[in-house]
């Protein structure tokens, strides 16, 4: 809701149990007031009247306290936007006009704040709106003039923060195979810059910041902020030299130029989401996961099924027969739903081939995908597929035809990386190509899941010919974007799921268009723990696929766990299976079956329940807790038992303490309260044990 003071220029958004606050000065001055626990309007209207500090010299009273700093005027700070027209530089606006909504155009209840302001006909449209205790940010920049308007940078939000000490700073890191790797060390003076430069959200950071001082996962104030970009992005994190914080990010990693907007023409922002909470980091988790479900998440209240994928079973040596024979084992395991991964198609033997050509391989699917998929569906589970439209091999047919498709600077070697070039999606006959290729193969078969996977960073962004080339950058994403949406309206039976190398493309921005994603090429279930720990400090269990796949780790490091181990770790998540099960004995299947038929069980609670953090995997025993309604589950791994010392209870979350909950593994009773404050005995002993409890209040 937006509560608004009586001289029009003080603005208050509130949830159900934080604020934020903003004020516009008589010099058309947009102040930030407050963000954090909810107030009154008067508050705001007193944080309002409050001075700006004296001058000091070679500082800005204005740095620090802007709710959007522009390039121009008295400021130092990072400028959100930086404008150029013509040759001039920098913006100075004036205040226009202020409008409410519900953000829908409906004329609902007021939840979006619109604040307009206008710099010799370019017009900036700062958008706040507040969605539970998250409120998201966005810009519009439009060109009502004459001449063309340059945008060197225009990001999404700058975050001001209150006035603390002993700032520290966590952040999500990492490469490929060890993606959202949680870190938190002190915020000292100066910026720390985070993104991304390679096209795609990244493998090496998602586009997340926590910001507290004394939080525990428990308790204590802690701010976050998450991009909704699947490109390349920055945040920085800014301690000025007054001790204030401030956080700016964005699209585009530098301010070389993001695009050349024509008369008549905008641009929009990304979102940038922001939220506080006082319920530590584990609280501030729920919300984000609670905000996800509720308003990014494609049908978030479906939840997603178990799925088998063929790609470490198979590689790229698959045929028809091989695929069916690995369907009926996945069957009989209560698999739901089964994905034909990486060479179906084209002549793609291995990865120096066929990408771009998508149609069905004619030696292995001698008549297309349809008779597979319709065996696939008599066995009672859905048929997916893998594709990466994006990518293109040198050795394709469609590279041999259109060379000029792909991004590449003139008069310079073409880089390959991973055998493959990337399709420039900024240009519209490449936009439609892959839709005709898109929708023609979704339209071939009873397809009901797809794999988009995207396997390469940008290196040679060019686009000969283009007067402003730049643009590929961020008109690539929103081509992307665009692509996803035409395929999900034309085929709304057909699930997507997000995948770029593993956890390379994972945002707020794709999880808006995709049912799920890849969290990890790494399914080791131990190196999981860790990932999926990260994982869960924004993004939801609902989206976080994690499979089951052969002892010995055959991708990645060789280590040797059971099967119990491995299912443990993987139903934290979107449980799938990836193993050789035609390899697997009689007695590991039956097994599986035992452990996939306990995950359906607990999976609305997984996938839809509140999730509590018991004990992070820095080693020993590391447990994650599910509650939804009167049910609770609780996933539970040791790592290694030194000493032979017991291992210790876990201080469950989240439950009623004057309710009592029989825990359904041991048949005991036990009190709310004796759980929450005295714990429950998992029973879990040697090296890479696990089990799952589940409680149900009685």
């Amino acid at each position: 809701m937006v509560d608004i003071g009586e001289n029009g220029r003080t603005w208050l958004l509130s949830g159900p149990t934080s604020s934020y606050a903003l004020h516009l000065t008589e010099a058309d001055e947009l102040l930030h007031l407050h963000w954090g626990p909810r107030i009154a309007l008067a508050d705001a209207e007193a944080l309002a009247e409050r001075p700006l500090p004296d001058y000091r010299p070679f500082e800005s009273p204005l740095d620090g306290r802007e709710e959007y700093p522009v390039e121009g005027g008295p400021r130092f700070v990072r400028p959100a936007l930086s404008v150029r027209t013509g040759e001039r530089r920098g913006t100075e606006w004036r205040f226009v006009s202020c409008e409410t909504g519900d953000g829908t155009g409906t004329g609902g209840g007021a939840d979006e704040l619109r604040l307009c302001f206008d710099d010799d006909g370019v017009a900036i449209t700062l958008h706040h709106r507040m969605r539970g205790d998250v409120v998201e940010r966005w810009v519009t920049v439009a060109n009502g003039g004459d001449a063309r308007v340059e945008l060197l940078r225009a990001d999404a939000a700058t975050w001001t923060l209150p006035e603390r000490e002993g700032w520290r700073l966590s952040q999500l890191h990492g490469r490929w195979a060890a993606e959202s790797l949680l870190t938190t060390a002190p915020l000292t003076f100066g910026e720390k810059v985070i993104g991304s430069r390679r096209g795609h959200t990244g493998h090496q950071h998602l586009p997340w910041v926590a910001l507290d001082t004394d939080a525990t996962e428990e308790r204590g104030e802690v701010y976050g902020c998450a991009l909704g970009w699947s490109g390349s992005w920055r945040i920085a994190v800014a301690q000025l030299p007054d001790a204030r914080v401030q956080i700016t990010g964005g699209a585009g990693w530098d301010d070389s130029g993001l695009l050349l907007l024509e008369p008549g023409e905008s641009y929009t922002t990304p979102v940038f989401a922001g939220l506080w909470s006082d319920g530590g980091f584990g609280g501030a988790s729920r919300t984000w996961h609670a905000y996800q479900r509720d308003h990014v998440i494609p049908d978030a209240e479906r939840d997603r099924p178990v799925l088998f994928n063929s790609w470490e079973a198979t590689g790229f040596g698959i045929s028809e027969d091989q695929q069916t024979a690995l369907a009926r084992h996945a069957a009989d395991i209560g698999v739901e739903l089964f994905v034909v991964d990486d060479g179906w198609f084209g002549a793609r033997t291995g990865d120096r081939a066929g990408l771009g050509d998508w149609t069905p391989n004619p030696d292995r699917f001698p008549q297309g995908l349809k008779p597979l998929a319709d065996r696939v569906h008599g066995l009672g589970m859905q048929f997916g597929i893998w594709v990466e439209p994006e990518m293109v091999n040198a050795d394709s047919d469609l590279y041999r035809a259109h060379p000029d498709w792909v991004q590449y600077q003139a008069g310079r070697r073409r880089t390959e990386l991973r055998n493959q070039l990337v399709l420039n999606l900024a240009r519209e006959d490449v936009r439609e190509y892959l839709w005709g290729q898109m929708d023609d193969l979704l339209s071939s078969a009873p397809i009901d899941y797809v794999k988009w996977d995207f396997n390469r960073c940008f290196t040679d962004a060019g686009w000969p010919g283009e007067p402003y080339p730049q643009r590929l950058w961020i008109d690539h994403v929103r081509a992307f974007y665009a692509l996803l949406d035409r395929l999900r309206a034309a085929h709304p039976r057909v699930a997507f799921e997000s995948c770029s190398g593993g956890g390379g493309r994972i945002d707020l921005g794709v999880l808006s268009r995709t049912d799920q994603v890849w969290t990890s090429d790494n399914t080791d279930p131990l190196d999981r723990l860790a990932i999926q720990h990260g994982f869960s400090q924004i993004h939801p269990a609902r989206v976080m696929a994690a499979w089951v796949t052969d002892s010995p780790n055959t991708q990645l490091n060789g280590r040797v766990s059971s099967l119990r181990f491995r299912f443990v770790s993987a139903m934290a998540g979107v449980l799938g299976v990836g193993g050789d099960l035609t390899a697997w004995t009689g007695e590991e299947l039956a097994e599986a079956r035992r452990w996939v038929e306990l995950y359906k069980e607990i999976r609305p609670v997984v996938q839809r329940g509140e999730q509590y953090r018991l004990r992070p995997p820095a080693g020993g025993q590391s447990a994650v807790q599910y509650v939804l309604g009167d049910e609770s589950v609780v996933l539970a791994c040791l790592q290694a038992q030194r000493f032979g010392e017991p291992v210790p209870a876990l201080r469950l979350r989240g439950l009623d303490p004057l309710a009592s909950y029989e825990c359904r593994e041991t048949g005991e009773v036990h009190r709310g309260a004796v759980l929450l404050h005295h714990g429950l005995r998992t029973g879990l002993r040697g090296d890479l044990d696990a089990t799952v409890l589940r409680l149900r209040r009685v």
